[in-house]
């Protein structure tokens, strides 16, 4: 360990204490987020429709507040957008999050207040290298720069004084100048809008910095890798950084680009550490080489809540706290956070691996979806575009799926659909053209990916044999009224057994 990197270890190493406490008193310490969040909101509209004053436990403050889709609290947040202030929150809000959409809109925008970007996004951030630092007590982490790669580009003003962008943007807007210090790509190449010229600048000015540490989602630092590489006839990324030593991935699954990463950073002192940084706040930290489990991080200003996952679809389903939570459950997660999402059913299920301290694994998301890429593709969006296609072409759908194709040396990553028609349209090709046009006009996210198919492909489709999909759900026993094909799945499981029933 270098000279800075072991002074800067003892400072960081001053918040461990505090995070030992979730060894012993996770109740205790989640009460009082609970506490914080009440006191905070107190006065605000929120508060005053729920009755904040009359809340002192968690039984009351679940009886009070119920629980809450972004179709909820949409009323509140369209007016905070306008501008107004305390409503969800008592301090001043004047940025939100841009991040892909409900059935009814493109994009949702998660407010974003001081406290959220101070006390848990940025906490967050420091206590990943606080907990890496300590795993790798050899680590020359400060020695060099950290390259972070974000989805970012410059945040739009919406209203005067309130601006949105993806969380990415609204974090590097925000920083402290002096983290500038020891980050690359600088500010405005970071908010660049356009992409393959911010790719390119990035590949210049980073190309000669001592990088350490990178930090992004695994499927776009995938693109940038392989595009630096190429300009400079490399094969391995130590050839370029030779002292690169972690990554903090998060956003989608690292499993699909495990093995290509070990191909491009063939070494075992390279580590991969996972994070949970959502739009909405940041939520664990992987603190273990070994397992790939997370830390749940439980003093940031988020008090959490589980909806066992087989009730999620109740008109009252039960809402645990977290001392009452299982290992080896599905959960869906329920959040209330210090920007005012309260009692917020994210979206995303969880099981937890330990209860001293709390790990968990993300097991997916509670309706189907395909987020291989960050695309964050819902059942509705599909629905949405298998109608546009049908609807300009003619064709009559009778089944469907879809899952991802990750990518390769012959091919970026894109998603496949399998579809079997009632009446075919005239061109495959033209509706699949449709489709994906659709899917970009009602999904920011999956346009965001498509943006000139950098990250991104055109979707693939394969026309299914007539009763290809009844036969599959034959040989599965799942036929009847109450079994469903799968629309959209971020396993390629059902489509690779698809794919051989239709060539029998």
């Amino acid at each position: 360990m270098n000279a800075t990197t072991k002074l800067m270890s003892l400072i960081f190493s001053m918040r461990l204490p505090d995070i030992e406490r979730y060894n012993t008193e996770a109740k205790e310490i989640q009460s009082q987020q609970l506490s914080y969040l009440i006191e905070h909101a107190i006065d605000t509209e929120w508060g005053v429709e729920h009755r904040f004053r009359d809340i002192d436990s968690y039984e009351k403050f679940k009886k009070n507040v119920p629980l809450q889709t972004y179709d909820s609290l949409k009323p509140y947040i369209r007016r905070m957008l306008g501008g107004e202030q305390n409503i969800l929150w008592d301090t001043e809000i004047k940025w939100f999050a841009k991040s892909s959409g409900t059935t009814n809109d493109k994009s949702k925008f998660i407010p974003v207040s001081d406290d959220a970007l101070d006390k848990c996004h940025y906490q967050g951030g420091k206590d990943a290298v606080t907990l890496y630092l300590k795993m790798n007590p050899e680590s020359g982490f400060f020695s060099g720069k950290g390259l972070v790669l974000g989805g970012s580009h410059k945040p739009s003003e919406i209203t005067e004084g309130i601006s949105c962008g993806d969380l990415s943007a609204v974090l590097i807007e925000n920083i402290n100048f002096l983290v500038n210090l020891i980050r690359v790509p600088d500010k405005m190449i970071a908010l660049m809008d356009e992409w393959e010229a911010k790719l390119e600048k990035m590949c210049e000015t980073t190309v000669n910095e001592n990088v350490t540490n990178i930090s992004g989602v695994p499927s776009w630092f995938l693109v940038f890798i392989k595009k630096m590489m190429a300009q400079k006839g490399k094969t391995n990324l130590l050839d370029i950084w030779p002292n690169l030593e972690v990554f903090f991935h998060g956003g989608i699954s690292f499993e699909p680009y495990r093995e290509e990463y070990k191909k491009l950073i063939p070494s075992d002192k390279m580590h991969y550490v996972e994070t949970y940084n959502a739009s909405e706040g940041f939520f664990g930290i992987q603190n273990s080489f070994d397992e790939r489990s997370m830390l749940l991080m439980i003093d940031l200003g988020v008090f959490f809540e589980f909806i066992p996952l087989d009730e999620i679809d109740n008109e009252n389903p039960t809402t645990l706290p977290l001392w009452e939570v299982e290992t080896d459950q599905n959960y869906a997660l329920v959040i209330s956070t210090n920007s005012g999402m309260w009692r917020y059913i994210i979206g995303d299920t969880v099981k937890f691996t330990s209860a001293h301290p709390y790990k968990f694994v993300i097991t997916g998301r509670t309706k189907h979806f395909i987020n291989a890429f960050g695309e964050e593709l819902m059942v509705a969006n599909a629905e949405k575009g298998i109608t546009e296609a049908c609807r300009r072409t003619g064709a009559i759908v009778k089944e469907y799926t879809a899952a991802p194709t990750y990518m390769n040396d012959n091919s970026k990553g894109h998603h496949t659909w399998m579809i079997e028609f009632y009446k075919k349209p005239d061109d495959i090709e033209q509706f699949a053209d449709i489709l994906d046009e659709e899917l970009q006009n009602v999904n920011s996210d999956y346009e965001a990916k498509r943006y000139k198919s950098l990250f991104l492909s055109r979707l693939e489709l394969i026309e299914a044999r007539e009763n290809l999909f009844y036969d599959w759900m034959d040989k599965r026993g799942k036929l009847g009224g109450q079994h469903k094909v799968p629309r959209l799945s971020n396993s390629r499981e059902y489509l690779e057994d698809l794919l051989t029933m239709n060539n029998i």
